[in-house]
Parts: structure tokens; C-alpha cells; sequence
């Protein structure tokens, strides 16, 4: 358990000396327990859900919201909200900028969207 919290300063000392000033998230948590993280889903996920959680610390500590998304569904609510402009909205990027606009890309913008719209849901 020493490593795991040895590995936790050093990631937060970083973070605040600045050489980790990026955003975005993840809800998964990283147990404590080595011996739980030796086994599965845990051994092959350690890094980037620590480097996902401080950077979804230092996101909250400058007040930058973040939301998580399924990357699996977030397009089809994405493609839901927006009805017949959906493929306007989504693969437009593509067909004006060309390449490098991926997949990833497309995801992010539907993730985009979708948050966007929970957070005008929440101010009404």
C-alpha cells in the first residue's frame, strides 16, 4: 500500500508544480489494496486511472466542470438530440476540414453536446 500512496504524492506534487495543468475525468477509483489491483480490471488500468483522476482534481480545483460519458452510447444520444442535423452536426467536420477529424473526434463533440445539454437541463 506504500507505493500506491507514494505514487498518489508524487502524481499531486506534479500536478502542482504545474506539469500536469490539463483537464478531463473518469469515475472508476483505484483501490488502496495492491493485492486487489494485481487482479483484473485493476493490473492493466493503474496508470491512467490515476492520471485521469488528477487530472479530473485539478479540472475541479479551477472550477472546470467534468462530465463523463459512455463513448459507446454518447454518439447515438448525441445523434438523438440533434435529430435531422445530426449528421450535419457530427460528420460536417470531416467533410469541411478533411483529415486528421477521427472518430475520437466525432465522440468528443457528441460528448460535447450531450453535456452541454444536461447542463442547460440542470439550470432550468
Amino acid at each position: 500500500m506504500g507505493d500506491v500512496r507514494c505514487i498518489r504524492r508524487n502524481r499531486n506534487r506534479a500536478a502542482r508544480a504545474g506539469r500536469l495543468d490539463l483537464a478531463p475525468s473518469l469515475a472508476a477509483r483505484l483501490p488502496d489494496d495492491i493485492a486487489v489491483q494485481r487482479h483484473a480490471p485493476y493490473e492493466s488500468r493503474a496508470d491512467g486511472i490515476m492520471y485521469r483522476q488528477v487530472l479530473s482534481e485539478l479540472a475541479n480545483a479551477r472550477g472546470w466542470e467534468v462530465h463523463l460519458y459512455n463513448a459507446k452510447e454518447v454518439v447515438g444520444q448525441a445523434v438523438s438530440m440533434l435529430a435531422e442535423r445530426a449528421d450535419e452536426v457530427l460528420q460536417g467536420p470531416r467533410a469541411t476540414m478533411g483529415a486528421p477529424w477521427t472518430k475520437d473526434h466525432r465522440i468528443a463533440l457528441a460528448a460535447t453536446i450531450v453535456s452541454s445539454d444536461e447542463k442547460r437541463q440542470r439550470s432550468k
